[in-house]
């Protein structure tokens, strides 16, 4: 059993390849054959500890990530085994494994329940999480302009995303950013809504992936009410977790109104429609991701 750092992840897996993988993934598990173990978290004395999981069999993996939180801070390590014989097959740092995952799921989505020609992103949050989401964003779309809404309102930061993500980028401000994106993109940890719902521009494509608690939320009913659905990565674990769902006002989000990206890849469900639709994806993080990357990561490293 080898150790497979974040430098060995970043230099062996590609974002598009990573898409592809967690794509197979979710269309598995949209088909029950694959199964997640929800998260579980452990808390004493400040320290916090969580796991979470996945079998997928058609990728020939099992494993789970286990992580730790000190004072807002996250440490990760995935363990992963084959599930054709249940060997140990390596441990994993992880922290490029969640910044990937999490990007690629939300590009994943925007596939789905975005405009193909959607060319305004706005990214609430100048974090390593937004960065990933720009940059994939910016190979999977037309971008022509990044609006970014920081805290510090840095120009500063506004450059070194430009640099990242190649697409030409501002500050600005939340009203703007939220009335003129096609993409918006809230990856802060805001404990309230960033914006008020009726902002947002028919049409336009929201990728929450801020938080995975149930009492903070980056969304409020307004924007809930508008949307015509909203997709999460896994009912039994979203509205658990998931403070835009768990906190919403049943009547803005009844339960009708949201969908498993695994049901929109495997058919069962639709994704967008109309040019009009406001689209939600909500992401807490889910075991399948984490599983699914690691897998890949160990065959492009290890082989086999």
């Amino acid at each position: 059993m080898i150790h497979i750092t974040d430098a060995m992840v970043e230099a062996a897996v590609s974002a598009a390849d990573a898409r592809a993988v967690l794509a197979d993934a979710f269309l598995s598990f949209g088909r029950q054959e694959a199964a997640m173990q929800a998260r579980i978290r452990s808390e004493a004395g400040g320290v916090k500890l969580s796991t979470l999981g996945a079998v997928i069999p058609g990728q020939e993996v099992v494993g789970a990530k286990v992580y730790t939180t000190i004072k807002g801070q996250f440490s990760f390590v995935i363990l992963l085994f084959s599930s054709v014989d249940g060997r140990a097959l390596a441990t994993f740092d992880a922290g490029a494994i969640t910044r990937l995952r999490t990007a690629g799921c939300s590009v994943i989505a925007a596939q789905h329940l975005a405009r193909p020609e959607s060319s305004t992103l706005a990214v609430f949050g100048s974090g390593l999480l937004g960065r990933a989401h720009a940059v994939q964003l910016a190979g999977a779309f037309p971008l022509r302009r990044v609006l970014l809404v920081s805290r510090s309102g840095d120009p500063a930061l506004a450059a070194d995303l430009e640099a990242a993500c190649g697409v030409p980028t501002r500050i600005a401000s939340v009203v703007e950013a939220a009335t003129e994106a096609d993409i918006v993109v809230t990856a802060s940890r805001s404990p309230t809504a960033l914006f008020s719902g009726d902002l947002l521009k028919p049409g336009s494509f929201v990728a929450a992936v801020g938080s995975s608690l149930s009492n903070t939320r980056e969304l409020d009913d307004r924007a809930m009410a508008r949307a015509a659905l909203v997709a999460v990565e896994w009912r039994d674990q979203s509205l658990c977790e998931a403070g835009d769902l768990v906190l919403a006002d049943p009547e803005a989000l009844p339960p009708e109104k949201i969908v498993e990206l695994g049901e929109i890849l495997a058919g069962k469900v639709r994704g967008r429609t109309g040019d009009d639709e406001i689209t939600i994806y909500k992401s807490v993080g889910v075991g399948l991701q984490d599983i699914a990357l690691a897998g890949l990561a160990y065959r492009l490293i290890v082989g086999g």
